[in-house]
């Protein structure tokens, strides 16, 4: 079966991938304003975000739409 996603502009993307990218390009502090959760604000890492947004299903679509939101043409 051939599952690609052409469509979709997460796709081949990790969610650490997105994570780095979007701190990349916004900071902890931009990423804490734009989405109000403690991983972002308190202590922030790229470990710790990936460990809370793999179990907040709401928090990592908010992750994501932000993501194509900020990379999509």
């Amino acid at each position: 079966m051939n599952h690609e996603q052409p469509k979709n502009p997460l796709h081949g993307l990790t969610l650490e991938a997105i994570v780095v990218a979007l701190e990349a390009h916004y900071g902890w502090d931009v990423l804490g304003q734009k989405i109000n959760i403690n991983c972002f604000k308190s202590d922030p890492s790229v470990k710790s975000s990936l460990k809370f947004l793999r179990r907040t299903p709401w928090a990592r679509a908010q992750v994501e739409q932000l993501y194509i939101d900020t990379f999509s043409n």
